[in-house]
């Protein structure tokens, strides 16, 4: 009955293929299309939901503490895209994804707790380059304010689904976080290979 609890987040799974494929170039975008954003990459996906489990397992209490990291990097995010939009180029927006994974997936498998305004700090400086990817896509269209609204609707849904499983598992299956976290954590060092070769 447990696993049931994680069915909707199971179902999103297919969806996890390549995020900056440039399938909304040209497009008129609109909420969903915003919203499906970070569903439809593996890397922003495994990003967001990490943020919210590695909150929930490393937090003394749940408020507010809980929230710090997740913040941190939904408000970060919207920073990242407003750069993004502005068409301003910021180095090595690939690599610094690919980092953020390896560097969440390390979080989770050691579960390492840090100051709030530290985790805050630290996936929020992540959040700039995983907001700035969506920004230059989603700056190829009109009706980039609703995609941004959507985009962010779907960050904090993510978030929420990490956070709710975190808190699930806080007192039983300990292992099932870690092993998350050393699969995001190959999934980082994969996808930073790709992009530095």
């Amino acid at each position: 009955m447990r696993i049931l609890r994680f069915a909707p987040l199971l179902a999103l799974l297919p969806l996890a293929a390549g995020a900056h494929t440039g399938v909304d170039a040209g497009l008129h975008h609109h909420f969903a299309t915003g919203f499906m954003h970070p569903l439809t990459g593996a890397d922003h996906l495994a990003a967001m939901v990490a943020v919210g489990l590695w909150s929930a397992l490393t937090a003394r209490r749940a408020w507010p503490e809980l929230l710090w990291a997740p913040l941190g990097f939904a408000s970060m995010l919207l920073v990242g895209a407003l750069v993004g939009l502005a068409g301003i180029a910021l180095p090595a927006v690939e690599p610094m994804i690919a980092t953020s994974l390896l560097v969440l997936g390390l979080l989770l498998v050691t579960q390492r707790r840090l100051p709030p305004w530290m985790a805050a700090a630290l996936v929020g400086i992540f959040a700039i380059f995983h907001g700035a990817a969506h920004g230059y896509e989603l700056a190829t269209g009109s009706g980039a304010g609703l995609a941004l609204a959507g985009m962010l609707a779907a960050t904090v849904a993510l978030h929420g689904s990490g956070i709710a499983i975190g808190w699930a598992l806080r007192h039983g299956h300990r292992w099932l976080p870690r092993f998350a976290g050393g699969a995001v954590a190959l999934l980082g060092v994969a996808l930073l290979g790709g992009a530095l070769a």
